[in-house]
Order: structure tokens, then sequence, then C-alpha cells
């Protein structure tokens, strides 16, 4: 990228002119070296700091979002006997919309992105994530078709490499998705793997293979310690497969889109819905 370019420039230019005037190989390449580090680091705050106002922008547009839809939900609660659905119509309008919204800002990073190899991939890691919100898979597997050395969306956040693990299930390749969660389940220790422990062993479960899913569970239940992990070990254990649920590991679960959230019943009100006592 430039900046490598460019330091590298500078690092050349550096031992040219300290090898014209006959300095010592030792200081030549001492400052040669200082040279071409201290241009990298210089381009990389320099680049970061006008980077930052690009990430600011859509960092408040998200959170402006979410305070608005937090509002909402409040205001809803404040007033019992509302309509549940048509509530959760207009959050699920609501969510579309931020995402599209944040789809839309990381265009603001592209111009960084021939700065860093980094920046191109934190780019792609966060419209993998817009889009499988919105459900658009097709973009989200073309994403994920980049992945390789150096290239391809960041895995350092457990719900990406989820996302990344649904596809392969999705698409048919069992074998990808292993793949994917014996490489990745080492870098996250303790309860931050809970969600991949638990997207697994459904794998394993909806493709028939109960026992594989036991033996996920059961190193879930060490290294984690949560209680749904122990609960699906035993319906498994008792032939129960169709009391397995991931249903208690909450919102993180369901944004994998591969159950549906159990539906919210709408409260009734008795007696006189202007007056909670019925009179």
């Amino acid at each position: 990228m430039l900046s490598l370019l460019i330091s590298a420039l500078v690092a050349i230019a550096l031992a040219s002119a300290l090898n014209a005037s006959h300095a010592s190989t030792g200081t030549t390449v001492i400052f040669t070296v200082a040279g071409f580090f201290g241009s990298f680091f210089l381009i990389g705050f320099l680049v970061r700091k006008k980077m930052s106002k690009a990430q600011g922008a859509l960092q408040e547009s998200m959170l402006s979002a979410q305070k608005r839809m937090q509002r909402k939900v409040q205001q809803f609660q404040n007033k019992p006997g509302g309509n549940v659905k048509q509530m959760q119509r207009q959050i699920e309008m609501d969510q579309q919309l931020m995402l599209k919204q944040g789809l839309e800002l990381t265009k603001g990073l592209e111009p960084f992105r021939k700065w860093s190899i980094l920046t191109g991939r934190q780019i792609a890691t966060m419209r993998l994530q817009f889009h499988y919100q919105l459900k658009e898979f097709d973009k989200v597997d073309e994403i994920l078709a980049t992945c390789g050395f150096l290239r391809g969306p960041l895995m350092m956040e457990p719900m990406t490499v989820a996302m990344r693990m649904a596809r392969c299930y999705k698409n048919d390749d069992l074998e990808g998705a292993k793949k994917v969660y014996k490489r990745q389940i080492m870098w996250f220790r303790g309860d931050r793997g809970a969600l991949l422990y638990g997207l697994m062993s459904w794998i394993y479960v909806k493709t028939g293979e109960p026992d594989e899913a036991r033996r996920v569970l059961l190193k879930a239940k060490e290294s984690t310690g949560v209680e749904i992990f122990a609960r699906n070990w035993e319906h498994l254990s008792n032939d129960r497969v169709k009391s397995f649920s991931n249903a208690g590991l909450g919102d993180e679960w369901f944004s994998l889109y591969l159950e549906n959230p159990p539906a919210v019943k709408q409260q009734r009100m008795r007696g006189n819905p202007r007056n909670p006592r019925g009179f």
C-alpha cells in the first residue's frame, strides 16, 4: 500500500545519502531502519487522524438511530394496550434504515483503502455485518469469497465468525463451517466463544450428528459455564433432540436468522382500557 511504498522510498533515499557521505555501515543501517519506521508511523498517524472523522460520522449515525429506537420503545412501554406487532414492524423499518445509512457511510472510508491493507479489511467487515443484518446474503457471500491471507473481512469478533459459519451451513458447506470453527474457536476464551459453540452444536444437530454436537457442548460447558449448554447436552444425552434450543443465547443467536425468535404475545387489558382498575 501507499504508506509502505512511501516509507520504503524514504528509507532508500536515506541509505543513498548516507552511502554518498561515506557513513559507516552501522550508521547507515540504523538511520535507514529508523527512517522507514518513522515515515510509516507518521503517515499512519496522519491517515488515522483524517479517517477518524469518517468513522465518527458512521458511529454517530448508528448511535443516533439506536437512541431514536430506544425512545420509541420506551414510549410504547409507557402506553399499555398498544399494538405490539405494529411496534415491531416500526422498529424493524427503523433498523433497516439505520443499516442502509451505515452502508452508505462506509463509502466515506474508501479513499483510505489505498493507504493500508487493514483499512480495506475493516471496510469489508462492516459491510459484511450490515448486509447480513439486511438479509442481503448474496452480497455477504460475495464478501466472504474474498477471504484469504491478508484479504477479506477480519475474523476478530465472534459474531463475524458466526456469520461466516452460518453462510457455510446455508450453502451446504458443512466442512467449511467445521474448518472455520476449529480455526477460530481457540481465539475466543471463556464465554466469548459461547455463540460459536452454540452454532456449531446446532449445525451438528441439524445435519444429523448429535454425538458430535454433544462433544462440542461438553467442551462448551467446561469453557464457558453457560447453563444452556448443560441443558442441551442433557437433552441430546437422553435422546430429546427436539428439545435442543439455543434460544437462551438471546439476540445474538436470533440475529443469525437461523431460527425465529418466539412471538411476542399481545397484552390485553381487562375492563376499561382508559382505567386500569376497570371502573
